[in-house]
Protein backbone atom coordinates (compact mmCIF):
# COMPACT_ATOMS: atom_id res chain seq x y z
CA UNK A 1 0.00 0.00 0.00
CA UNK A 2 1.46 3.51 -1.30
CA UNK A 3 1.30 6.43 1.19
CA UNK A 4 1.35 9.94 0.05
CA UNK A 5 3.67 11.46 -2.18
CA UNK A 6 6.38 13.42 0.26
CA UNK A 7 9.14 15.99 -0.31
CA UNK A 8 12.64 15.04 0.74
CA UNK A 9 15.84 16.11 0.97
CA UNK A 10 18.05 13.58 -1.51
CA UNK A 11 20.07 11.02 0.47
CA UNK A 12 23.20 11.98 -1.53
CA UNK A 13 23.13 15.73 -2.04
CA UNK A 14 21.78 17.83 0.52
CA UNK A 15 20.94 20.75 -1.54
CA UNK A 16 18.51 18.64 -4.17
CA UNK A 17 15.25 18.13 -3.32
CA UNK A 18 12.54 14.91 -4.38
CA UNK A 19 9.17 14.31 -4.58
CA UNK A 20 8.59 10.71 -4.00
CA UNK A 21 6.00 7.82 -3.25
CA UNK A 22 6.69 6.47 0.41
CA UNK A 23 6.11 2.86 -0.57
CA UNK A 24 6.80 1.25 2.69
CA UNK A 25 7.84 1.82 6.28
CA UNK A 26 10.36 1.02 8.73
CA UNK A 27 9.28 -2.70 10.36
CA UNK A 28 7.24 -3.66 6.60
CA UNK A 29 8.60 -5.98 4.25
CA UNK A 30 8.58 -4.75 0.41
CA UNK A 31 9.20 -6.58 -3.17
CA UNK A 32 11.28 -4.45 -4.68
CA UNK A 33 9.99 -4.58 -8.85
CA UNK A 34 13.33 -3.53 -10.31
CA UNK A 35 14.98 -7.01 -9.28
CA UNK A 36 12.55 -8.93 -7.40
CA UNK A 37 14.08 -8.69 -4.05
CA UNK A 38 11.86 -8.54 -1.01
CA UNK A 39 13.67 -6.47 2.07
CA UNK A 40 12.90 -5.27 5.25
CA UNK A 41 12.30 -1.68 6.16
CA UNK A 42 14.96 -1.05 9.13
CA UNK A 43 13.77 1.14 11.91
CA UNK A 44 14.18 4.90 10.86
CA UNK A 45 13.94 4.52 7.29
CA UNK A 46 11.09 4.34 4.14
CA UNK A 47 11.49 2.73 0.39
CA UNK A 48 10.65 5.84 -2.09
CA UNK A 49 9.76 5.08 -5.16
CA UNK A 50 9.40 7.31 -8.35
CA UNK A 51 6.54 7.89 -10.97
CA UNK A 52 8.69 7.04 -14.03
CA UNK A 53 10.08 3.41 -12.75
CA UNK A 54 12.74 3.28 -15.71
CA UNK A 55 14.47 6.27 -14.86
CA UNK A 56 13.70 7.43 -11.53
CA UNK A 57 16.52 7.91 -8.86
CA UNK A 58 14.57 6.46 -5.36
CA UNK A 59 15.42 3.99 -2.86
CA UNK A 60 16.47 1.44 -6.15
CA UNK A 61 19.67 3.63 -6.62
CA UNK A 62 20.11 4.22 -2.67
CA UNK A 63 18.38 1.80 -0.59
CA UNK A 64 16.04 3.07 1.91
CA UNK A 65 16.55 6.53 3.46
CA UNK A 66 16.01 8.26 6.69
CA UNK A 67 12.40 9.50 7.62
CA UNK A 68 14.68 12.57 9.20
CA UNK A 69 14.96 13.60 5.49
CA UNK A 70 11.38 13.85 4.94
CA UNK A 71 10.57 17.35 4.84
CA UNK A 72 6.26 17.38 3.67
CA UNK A 73 3.72 16.03 2.21
CA UNK A 74 2.42 17.14 -1.41
CA UNK A 75 -0.70 18.38 -1.76
CA UNK A 76 -1.13 20.37 -5.24
CA UNK A 77 0.56 19.83 -8.54
CA UNK A 78 0.70 23.18 -10.07
CA UNK A 79 2.72 22.03 -13.11
CA UNK A 80 2.22 21.30 -15.99
CA UNK A 81 -0.93 22.85 -16.12
CA UNK A 82 -2.78 20.44 -17.02
CA UNK A 83 -2.21 18.30 -14.25
CA UNK A 84 -2.69 21.57 -12.00
CA UNK A 85 -5.22 20.17 -8.65
CA UNK A 86 -5.14 18.82 -5.96
CA UNK A 87 -3.31 15.21 -5.08
CA UNK A 88 -5.46 12.14 -3.89
CA UNK A 89 -3.83 10.03 -1.42
CA UNK A 90 -4.65 7.63 0.84
CA UNK A 91 -5.09 7.87 4.64
CA UNK A 92 -1.93 9.25 6.41
CA UNK A 93 -2.70 7.85 9.83
CA UNK A 94 0.42 5.37 8.98
CA UNK A 95 3.10 7.70 8.37
CA UNK A 96 1.78 10.11 10.56
CA UNK A 97 2.44 7.50 13.69
CA UNK A 98 5.83 6.91 12.45
CA UNK A 99 6.73 10.79 11.71
CA UNK A 100 5.76 11.76 15.55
Amino acid sequence: MHDVIYVSSSPTNHKETHIKTIAALPGEWYGTHHNNDVIKIPSGHCWVEGDNSASSIDSKSFGPIPLALIRGRVTHVVWPPQRIGSVKSTPQQRLSSVLE
